[in-house]
C-alpha cells in the first residue's frame, strides 16, 4: 500500500459528551481524581454528581461545598440506600477498589471504577462476576481509550492504513522524591509505579495488540516493597511486539508510537491525553488530528460513554470490554510476580 502526499484520516466517531444522556452520580472517595471527575462532568457533560461519600464526614462535606453537590455521606450504604442515584463512580485508591465497588454492585447499582480497575485479576474477576450475576453496567475508568484521538487511532488500524503492526511503543514517568508517606510508595494502597502510570502504556498496547505474552521484564523497588521501575518486551496479535516502560523516579517523554510495515502513528506527549494523533507513511505523505475543545475536560468521555452504555442496557462497554480490563490485569499480575511485588493481604489470598 502506498499513500498519497495528502491523505485525510478518519473522522472520529465518538460524539460530543454534552449529548449523552444526563445521569445522577454518587462519587466514592472525593481526592484528586474525583475533584477531576466532577469538574469535568459539570463542565462538559449534561450530568451531575448529587452525592459524596468518604470516609470523614468533613471531608465529604467540605467536596460537596465545593462542587455543588446535594448531598454527604460518610457511609457508603447510607448513600446507596437513599436511592437517588443513577450510577456510582469509584476513586479511591486501588487497594480499595475491590471493597467499595462490591457492595455497590450487589445493591444493582451500575459503577465506574478508577484505573487501575483493581489489585489484581482475582478481586476484577469476582466484580465482574457479580456485575454479570446482577446484570448490572461495571467499566473500568481507563479515560484515555474514549478519547476522539483513540478512537481514530483504532480507525487507522482496522482500516489497515499502518500496514500490518509490528511494534507497539509507549512509556510513562514521573518524578515523585522519595517520600515513604506519599501514595505513590505505599504497599497498603497498592501503589508503586505500575498500577498508576505503567497502566496506560500496558492499555494502550492491550487496546492494539490483545493479550501480552512471552513477557521479559525488568525491575527495581523501592525501599518499601513496591516497583519504583519496570521495564516490558512482549508479545502481541500476530507476532506484533510492545515496548514499555514507566517509572516513579523520572519525568520521561510519554510518548506512545505504532509503527506498521506502511507508516507509523505518533501520539504527543502525554500520549494519554488528548492531544495529537500524527500518522506518517514511509513514503512521506503525513497526516494529523487534533483534539476538539477543551482539553481540560478530557474525563468527561468516559462519563459520556458510560452514560451512553447505560440508556442502551449494556453491562460493559465495547471501548473497554471486560475481557480486556482483565487481559490488562494479568499483565500487570505478571509483571509484579517478576519484579517481586506482593501487596499486603495478596499472600495469604
Amino acid at each position: 500500500m502506498t499513500c498519497p502526499t495528502a491523505v485525510a484520516l478518519p473522522t472520529t466517531q465518538v460524539s460530543d459528551p454534552h449529548d449523552a444522556p444526563a445521569l445522577r452520580w454518587g462519587i466514592v472517595a472525593p481526592g484528586g481524581i474525583a475533584d477531576h471527575f466532577v469538574r469535568c462532568l459539570h463542565g462538559a457533560t449534561a450530568s451531575r454528581a448529587v452525592a459524596v461519600v468518604s470516609r470523614a464526614q468533613e471531608r465529604a462535606e467540605a467536596f460537596a461545598a465545593e462542587h455543588g453537590i446535594d448531598r454527604a455521606y460518610d457511609s457508603l450504604t447510607a448513600m446507596i440506600a437513599d436511592g437517588e442515584i443513577d450510577a456510582v463512580y469509584v476513586a479511591s485508591p486501588h487497594a480499595q477498589h475491590h471493597e467499595l465497588a462490591r457492595p455497590v454492585l450487589e445493591a444493582g447499582v451500575p459503577t465506574l471504577v478508577e484505573k487501575a480497575f483493581t489489585l489484581n485479576t482475582a478481586q476484577a474477576q469476582d466484580l465482574i462476576g457479580v456485575a454479570r450475576d446482577r446484570g448490572v453496567l461495571l467499566m473500568e475508568a481507563m479515560w484515555t481509550r474514549f478519547l476522539p484521538q483513540t478512537d481514530v487511532l483504532r480507525q487507522v488500524v482496522e482500516q489497515g492504513l499502518l500496514g500490518e503492526l509490528v511494534l507497539v511503543r509507549a512509556d510513562h514517568g514521573q518524578f515523585f522524591p522519595h517520600d515513604p508517606h506519599h501514595r505513590l510508595f505505599a504497599p497498603e494502597l497498592g501503589d508503586g509505579a505500575l498500577l498508576d502510570l505503567g497502566v496506560y502504556p500496558v492499555s494502550f498496547a492491550q487496546m492494539l495488540l490483545g493479550d501480552l505474552t512471552d513477557l521479559q521484564v525488568a525491575g527495581d523497588l523501592t525501599d518499601q516493597g513496591v516497583d519504583a521501575t519496570a521495564a516490558i518486551l512482549a508479545r502481541g496479535r500476530d507476532g506484533a511486539r510492545a515496548v514499555l516502560d514507566t517509572t516513579l523516579r523520572a519525568r520521561t517523554a510519554t510518548l506512545a508510537e505504532v509503527v506498521g510495515t506502511e507508516a507509523t502513528a505518533r501520539l504527543s506527549s502525554p500520549f494519554y491525553a488528548p492531544g495529537t494523533l500524527t500518522v506518517t507513511w514511509h513514503d512521506g505523505g503525513e497526516a494529523a488530528v487534533e483534539h476538539p475543545g477543551n482539553r481540560d475536560l478530557c474525563l468527561a468521555y468516559e462519563a459520556a460513554e458510560f452514560a451512553r452504555c447505560l440508556q442502551a442496557g449494556r453491562t460493559e462497554s465495547p471501548l473497554m470490554p471486560w475481557d480486556d480490563t482483565l487481559s490488562v490485569l494479568r499483565t500487570l499480575d505478571a509483571v509484579r510476580a517478576e519484579i517481586g511485588v506482593v501487596y499486603p493481604g495478596e499472600a495469604s489470598a
